[in-house]
């Protein structure tokens, strides 16, 4: 702890007394300057313990009131009078003044040295400077030798709350929890969700401080709490809280420091380690996909513990161009892998740069963790879109990863965040397409019949949409309509007419119906 008016005080060989300000001599004492200016606030941090016999200060009640107010607006906690100089006794126009403004007042002796007094304080300071790299040296060693053992960053959580005090909580990067200390901490730690997620969006590192209480905590529950992310290329690999009852001290911020770096030193793992895990990953994954599954099978048993078993299926994201949109798969891919990683369900993963941009390739359990990951983590990134295959066996793998390219290419063109192999195979063909190119399909290919519609006599539109409802059939088609076969047949030559096309194409059929059909929508 560093010195305080109060300590000065205690100290029977500097025979000070206090005159004012009684009810403030814990304040901290940063430094002791001694200065006969009329005004040294130009050379004061706040903080300081100021020292002066008053030689320029005169007796003027205002003069003494205004000088009081100068340093108490500057900083200053603590005024320290020398009598036998200037002044035979503290003047009561200060002592008033100093009383007015909660600023300590001291009565320095003449037989006491400033330099007495500067030396007890430095000695002081020096003192929590010593203790406080002393503290610090002694919990690096402490928090190194938690993260050299089994529990790793779990061990550090624990060392770390003790060592402040409070309580300590760890996130992963999608921000769920992972560790907290000690327990009864789970329930103020699960209230830092939004904070967490506020910083999940930010480069790393990055930090806040809640000054007074933790969001949603109940007033006896006051915390000041500290929320670090982790992680050395800008993508957050997990989240650090602590809480304690007053605000961390600098000896206490050393120790903080020192848990980040190892927590972020245990997460990101090195660089060269994690890089080479994801190139096994993905070698692993395309075997799979071109048919090599027991030699996949074999070569994962030892480095992986396998690779998913059960019905899995085949994710296929993809994004813009640009760092944005890699960094945005890069995260997606985090999910995925943390989100089965906490549950111990085995995937594979695969970055790569594509003709159309980067993409991200999962093969992960059906309706399992890490495929419900990437669902909503494709939900809450704009820009991102997901193609996912029909469940399926490790065996047809390749046919489900073409299943998972087609319905990424549907997203992608529909503007659509995710979209299932199940609906490309089944259902209406429309809300598969972008709305605005079947419009403008439907309206320029209509067009002459609309046209003729409103300036002629016939219904050509309805006409042709009966006519092909019912499969090119003229009486189903003229009874629908309520008019004679022969009408029926004079409108579709008409209808052939006006947009120069056959209507014995089957082709032509098709379109027609489509553009009809998106005019329904």
């Amino acid at each position: 702890m560093p010195p305080t008016l109060a300590s000065v005080v205690r100290n029977t060989a500097l025979h000070v007394t206090v005159l004012a300000g009684a009810d403030h001599l814990e304040r901290p004492v940063r430094w002791v300057h001694t200065s006969e200016l009329d005004d040294p606030t130009p050379f004061l941090e706040g903080g300081e313990l100021l020292l002066t016999t008053g030689i320029k200060l005169g007796k003027s009640a205002a003069r003494l009131q205004a000088y009081v107010h100068r340093l108490a607006d500057a900083g200053v906690v603590g005024l320290g009078l020398g009598v036998g100089l200037s002044h035979t006794e503290v003047p009561q126009a200060l002592v008033d003044a100093a009383a007015q403004r909660g600023l300590p007042l001291l009565r320095v002796p003449e037989a006491t040295p400033f330099i007495a007094i500067s030396k007890t304080v430095s000695a002081a300071l020096a003192a929590e400077q010593y203790e406080a790299v002393t503290t610090s040296f002694e919990a690096q060693e402490e928090l190194t030798r938690a993260a050299l053992g089994k529990d790793g960053t779990t061990a550090i959580v624990r060392r770390l709350a003790v060592r402040l005090g409070g309580w300590a909580a760890l996130y992963d990067g999608s921000g769920a929890l992972s560790a907290v200390a000690p327990d009864w901490a789970a329930r103020r730690a699960g209230r830092l969700a939004a904070e967490v997620d506020r910083l999940r969006r930010r480069p790393a590192p990055s930090s806040a401080a809640l000054q007074g209480r933790s969001p949603g905590i109940d007033t006896a529950d006051e915390d000041y709490v500290v929320v670090q992310s982790l992680g050395a290329d800008r993508r957050p690999r997990g989240f650090l809280a602590v809480g304690t009852e007053d605000r961390i001290t600098p000896t206490e911020r050393y120790v903080l420091n020192a848990a980040v770096a190892l927590l972020t030193l245990t997460l990101e793992r090195s660089r060269e380690l994690r890089q080479a895990e994801e190139r096994m990953g993905a070698a692993l994954l395309h075997m799979v996909l071109a048919g090599e599954v027991a030699t996949a099978r074999q070569v994962s048993a030892g480095l992986f513990g396998g690779l998913p078993e059960g019905t899995t299926r085949v994710l296929v994201a993809g994004a813009g161009s640009g760092p944005e949109a890699a960094e945005a798969l890069g995260e997606l891919g985090d999910r995925a892998e943390q989100a089965g990683g906490r549950v111990g369900e085995r995937l594979l993963v695969s970055r790569e740069d594509g003709p159309h941009g980067p993409r991200l390739l999962v093969l992960a359990v059906d309706n399992g963790s890490a495929h419900r990951a990437c669902l909503g983590a494709v939900e809450e990134h704009e820009g991102l879109a997901l193609g996912v295959s029909a469940p399926t066996t490790l065996e047809e793998a390749g046919t489900a990863y073409a299943q998972a390219e087609r319905a990424l290419a549907v997203a992608l063109r529909g503007g659509r965040r995710s979209v299932d192999h199940e609906e490309v195979g089944a259902g209406s063909l429309l809300p598969l397409l972008g709305e605005e190119a079947v419009t403008a399909f439907a309206e320029g290919l209509l067009r002459p019949l609309r046209e003729h519609d409103r300036t002629a006599r016939g219904d050509l539109v309805a006409s042709l949409r009966a006519w092909l409802s019912r499969h090119g059939q003229w009486d189903a088609a003229a009874a629908d309509l309520g008019v004679h076969r022969h009408t029926l047949r004079y409108r579709m030559r008409r209808v052939e007419e006006l947009l120069g096309r056959s209507l014995d194409d089957t082709d032509v059929r098709m379109e027609l119906w489509l553009a009809l059909r998106a005019g329904e929508e």
